[in-house]
């Protein structure tokens, strides 16, 4: 594994980190022994950055990362979000939540499921439109002097939230949605990060899956799939979709790696400082993502990748719903 290092702290992080989210979708949560062996594997390959978020699963999944990395602490970077309230007992009708108050709230709350005494990397999952990004950032520096949290860092934040924020405590990563077909914070969020070192953290690097080479049609997914509603996965667009991965696919062939590998790869070339989160359920995909980080890719390679996938886009559909963008780049 290759390490890199986010932000002007210089924090040291494996190439490719773990989206942990998928491993309480295992038979509802109840497959711990198999989750158990994707990180334990993960931690075997050298990943090191392993990302979790209080909202998934309900704490369950900041649950079982603490568990399963019992013994482990010191190998392992971990990253854990806060501030998605929707659903939560607790919430009185906020989606989001970066009221000062809460912020310690939650944060006791995730060392206690996370089973540790400081957390690596604590986000604000979104941007409280109700509260200066200020006062948010602002309870999350006391909890770095309280020595609770090492770094902090934004997720789906714009660029004026993302300065602002900066001026109160330094921000070492930005978590937004970043891959070969979702290249839209190239215009905004990213040049922001490149002006003030901070790093960046893809989630869904692999666009939900479909970059990982084995989609083959809507039909293949569960009626229960979320999937099922995005504009990218309908039948009237994934056809054109499907297009522009068989041009992929040639690209990764000339460089014997996988399609996902390639994928990973291109986002690793993006800059020295951009760390993407696949998440996996799988140990062959778990390894499969870990090998992206020796795959080298050539100018002329980068290349033929843009003219298939351009900065303007050329997937057919848009990424989200119109109600998951909501909250999105505040």
């Amino acid at each position: 594994m290759k390490y890199r290092q986010l932000g002007t702290e210089k924090l040291r992080v494996s190439a490719i980190g773990l989206g942990c989210r998928p491993l309480t979708d295992l038979d509802g949560g109840k497959n711990e022994a198999r989750a158990n062996q994707v990180i334990h594997r993960a931690i075997d390959l050298g990943i090191t950055l392993f990302d979790t978020a209080d909202t998934y699963a309900m704490g369950l999944n900041e649950e079982l990362l603490g568990k399963s990395i019992k013994g482990k602490r010191d190998q392992v970077v971990l990253a854990d979000k806060f501030g998605i309230t929707k659903n939560k007992p607790e919430a009185e009708g906020r989606p989001v939540d970066g009221r000062p108050e809460y912020v310690r709230a939650a944060c006791e709350q995730c060392l206690r499921r996370l089973n540790t005494d400081v957390i690596d990397i604590y986000f604000l999952h979104r941007v409280d439109p109700e509260v200066p990004i200020e006062e948010s950032v602002g309870a999350m520096k006391r909890l770095v002097e309280e020595g609770k949290v090492r770094y902090l860092g934004l997720s789906e934040a714009a660029p004026e939230s993302i300065r602002r924020a900066n001026t109160v405590h330094p921000i070492v990563v930005l978590q937004s949605e970043y891959s070969l077909w979702t290249r839209n914070y190239e215009k905004d969020s990213i040049p922001a990060c490149r002006e003030l070192g901070i790093g960046l953290m893809p989630y869904y690097p692999l666009g939900q899956g479909f970059l990982s080479g084995s989609f083959r049609g809507a039909h293949e997914l569960d009626p229960r799939d979320s999937r099922k509603k995005m504009p990218r996965f309908q039948e009237e667009n994934i056809g054109h979709n499907l297009d522009l991965l068989a041009r992929f696919k040639q690209i990764a062939d000339d460089n014997r790696c996988s399609v996902s590998q390639l994928a990973l790869a291109w986002i690793l070339a993006q800059a020295d400082d951009f760390v993407p989160i696949p998440g996996t359920t799988s140990i062959a995909h778990l390894e499969e993502n870990a090998g992206a980080a020796d795959v080298e890719l050539s100018a002329e390679d980068l290349a033929r990748i843009e003219r298939i996938f351009p900065r303007e886009g050329s997937a057919a559909g848009a990424r989200l719903t119109r109600e998951r963008l909501v909250g999105l780049n505040i």
